[in-house]
């Protein structure tokens, strides 16, 4: 988690130097959620994390170095310099790369899930993250579906971050409560503090052994605030100052350490040690990506069309 902050913190320092084009999105706030998907996960196993996921993504095997090349452009990068942000992964250790349109993974690891049953593969979990706002899509919908009917082991992780973009939960959807749709779906559902570190690695490790023991989908819903704009573009002036004071407005990174230090695990100086550290690392990182060749255009070999060649020489 703090690692990921750091990193997300600097991405930002560095999207308003005019070091990244593009946008830039910040899952601060979130952390708790996601890196509990991504450290239930093991080798094997599905996850496709949406634009916030950060720390997940580094719970699950993702690197600084990786993502700053991606966000920086760097032809050393996975992508090459060919995208900018997010969208990228490595489909052979089961780490998919996103697609942009909000719900359209849900199908995708769906799809995934059934090829391994059609390969007679087992004990196998699929993980996939959206937003509130995402839950209203017609993909939502028919991968979560088709994952009931099919009794996938498919955990579906909602951030219940109070708004899509800059529309409220009560101009999104008309239930009671998010975790309702559970019922409509005939899935589990469980709800979860999204600030509270330990309460999610306790609900998402129940959730990913429950799908794993052939429970069928999980439907978790992490109840929290995004504490940033939807992207570095965004100032978030829409967020109720309400909801920033409120319990869901905590910051999951300062309850977590603060849980830490009342458990006699760590100190406060101890942790601000490991925040310089974090910070040293990820800055000698971006200064070696920064000194990286950009992509060239006019070589024959960047194009839009690849083989598996770059696949296999890519090296992490």
């Amino acid at each position: 988690m703090l690692t990921a902050r750091v990193l997300e913190e600097k991405l930002s320092s560095l999207y308003r130097a005019g070091h990244i084009k593009g946008g830039v999105f910040l899952g601060r706030g979130q952390e708790a959620l996601s890196v509990s998907v991504g450290i239930n996960l093991r080798k094997g196993d599905i996850y496709a994390p949406l634009i916030r996921d950060q720390a997940g993504r580094m719970a699950f095997g993702d690197t600084a170095l990786d993502t700053l090349r991606t966000y920086l452009g760097s032809q050393l990068g996975s992508m090459r310099g060919r995208d900018g942000n997010i969208h990228r992964g490595r489909p052979r250790e089961g780490y998919y790369a996103m697609i942009s349109h909000l719900g359209a993974m849900i199908p995708v690891v769906t799809g995934a899930l059934m090829a391994r049953r059609f390969r007679g593969e087992s004990g196998v979990v699929g993980a996939t993250c959206i937003g509130d706002g995402g839950t209203s899509t017609g993909a939502f919908h028919e991968g979560l579906n088709a994952a009931a009917v099919e009794k996938l082991p498919l955990v579906m992780v909602v951030a219940n971050n109070q708004y899509a973009y800059s529309t409220p939960n009560d101009r999104q959807y008309a239930c009671a409560d998010l975790l309702d749709k559970a019922i409509g779906y005939g899935v589990a559902g469980h709800e979860v503090d999204g600030t509270d570190l330990g309460a999610c690695l306790e609900v998402l490790g129940k959730a990913v052994a429950a799908a794993r023991s052939g429970g069928g989908p999980q439907l978790v819903v992490g109840r929290l605030l995004r504490l940033v704009g939807h992207g570095e573009h965004d100032d978030a002036s829409y967020v109720d100052p309400a909801l920033k004071a409120a319990h869901v407005g905590r910051d999951c990174l300062k309850v977590a350490e603060e849980f830490i230090v009342a458990s006699g695990w760590a100190t406060p100086e101890e942790i601000g040690s490991w925040r310089v550290e974090a910070k040293s690392e990820i800055d000698v990182t971006a200064a070696k990506v920064l000194r990286e060749p950009a992509p060239d255009p006019n070589e024959e070999e960047w194009t839009a069309v690849s083989d598996t060649r770059l696949q296999d020489n890519f090296a992490a």
